[in-house]
């Protein structure tokens, strides 16, 4: 999935390496004709979503200390989560009962 550039208000904080998708996130991402892209842009601003205030410090530590990103949102078709692996080489995008 071709990711696009980012959005000029949102300024990049994490790579995504090679971008994948499970097959359930997939589903629900046609089924309710979700933005994946709108995410993922969110995703590597920073914007962690719905995650706890704890994770979303972790996560902010985890810019720097290269560890990995979870990211949770509230969608039409239920919560999708999107992880960046520490190595930043490949982020996915789930479901988290396919974790």
């Amino acid at each position: 999935m071709p990711i696009a550039p980012p959005e000029p208000s949102r300024a990049v904080r994490l790579p995504l390496g090679h971008v994948v998708a499970t097959p359930g996130a997939l589903d629900v991402v046609r089924a309710h004709g979700l933005d994946v892209v709108g995410l993922l842009h969110r995703h590597r601003a920073g914007d962690w979503g719905v995650v706890s205030e704890h994770d979303a410090q972790a996560n902010d530590h985890a810019i720097e200390g290269g560890t990995r990103v979870l990211s949770a949102y509230e969608t039409a078709g239920g919560r999708l989560w999107i992880i960046t692996e520490a190595d930043r080489s490949a982020t996915t995008v789930l479901l988290p009962s396919e974790y």
